[in-house]
């Protein structure tokens, strides 16, 4: 939405959510309000006990948003008991709201709860209901919180991105990670990151044969600033990449295994990489046993892959995320991989329940 025809018919309309998380349903309101106002505030106002950032939640909502620029998000944390029926409650409440709003006053009040005319007349406005039940975007926080997986469709890309299950594939040289990312992306329907070393490779092989036609891949050298460069293509590829994925997203790869590759050429781990560690959903370790080592010009440690699935399994073994190792031949190990990743799904997201009022 980037623009509205003819006069507003509110000046200021106000919007208040916990927005926990923020979904299709809560835009499709405050784009209600935006199409009858000059100006829109969004007060976010979760309490300190729920588990998503209210930061977050801010920054979401304003980039949903961002078309709409006389929208204005703001937030604020409100701690104090839900209770519906005590007027003392409520001014509590809306102490908070009324804080965050500032001096303009209200209008109207944009609402898909029961609560939405009970707080427009404190705020001398008009109440305006949205959807109430929820026959036009038949989705609720509360439903998202239960099963993300199973809402997915109503979440935005930063929403998704902040919920999706990142599965790390890892292993020695020519031991299936590719092959095993894409095919679990394939399985789940959902994306996967390649390794962004491997194009670096390639890209400085290439630029060695410019000068020298008889190069080979054991001729490349490697820095510091190149495994540096890994890891940030790396986690910037991810991170774009989790924002359209499906509930689980695949990296062939990430910052805890470049960083035993920087051991393997440079003798040690530079703490500008180890530091820059993420801690993933789950770790797929393929084992190198059995699995024939495919020379495709750009692989150079045929003779080091028993020392470096080592280093993976003592790595991966003290990094407090869950690692399953993948032997045996491709379709053993693409079944391992899927039984992991289903008890992945399997256990849900927790997440703290919100304050509510007294049953």
């Amino acid at each position: 939405m980037t623009g509205r025809r003819g006069e507003p018919e509110f000046r200021h309309g106000l919007v208040v959510g916990k927005f926990y998380p923020p979904h299709a349903g809560h835009h499709a309101l405050i784009e209600a309000a935006a199409a009858r106002c000059a100006a829109v505030t969004v007060v976010v106002a979760p309490s300190r006990r729920e588990s998503i950032p209210l930061a977050a939640r801010v920054a979401w909502l304003g980039e949903a948003h961002a078309g709409t620029p006389w929208v204005r998000v703001v937030g604020r944390y409100d701690d104090h008991p839900v209770d519906y029926a005590d007027p003392a409650v409520w001014e509590l409440h809306c102490a908070v709201f009324r804080e965050a709003v500032g001096s303009e006053p209200v209008d109207a009040v944009f609402s898909s709860e029961a609560y939405g005319a009970e707080l427009a007349r404190r705020f001398a406005a008009v109440p305006v209901c949205v959807d109430a039940d929820r026959r036009t975007v038949r989705v609720s926080g509360t439903a998202v919180r239960a099963d993300p997986a199973g809402h997915w469709r109503w979440l935005s890309p930063p929403v998704r991105a902040w919920f999706v299950r990142r599965v790390v594939v890892v292993g020695a040289e020519s031991t299936g990670t590719t092959t095993m990312a894409a095919a679990l992306a394939a399985r789940y329907g959902t994306g996967w990151v390649p390794e962004y070393g491997r194009e670096l490779t390639a890209r400085k092989l290439a630029e060695l044969r410019s000068r020298r036609p008889e190069a080979t891949v054991f001729d490349v050298t490697w820095d510091r600033d190149d495994f540096l460069e890994v890891v940030r293509a790396q986690q910037a590829a991810e991170d774009a990449a989790a924002r359209t994925s499906g509930p689980l997203l695949f990296c062939d790869t990430d910052a805890r295994a470049t960083g035993v590759w920087e051991e393997r050429y440079l003798g040690s781990t530079s703490p500008a990489v180890r530091v820059a560690s993420r801690r993933p959903a789950l770790y797929l370790l393929t084992d190198h046993d059995g699995v024939p080592f495919d020379d495709d010009g750009l692989r150079d440690g045929e003779h080091l892959r028993t020392w470096m699935t080592g280093r993976f399994r003592a790595e991966l073994a003290g990094c407090g995320v869950p690692v399953v190792e993948l032997r045996g031949p491709h379709e053993r190990r693409l079944a391992t991989a899927v039984a992991a990743c289903d008890a992945l799904l399997a256990a849900g997201w927790s997440l703290a329940d919100p304050l509510l009022p007294p049953t």
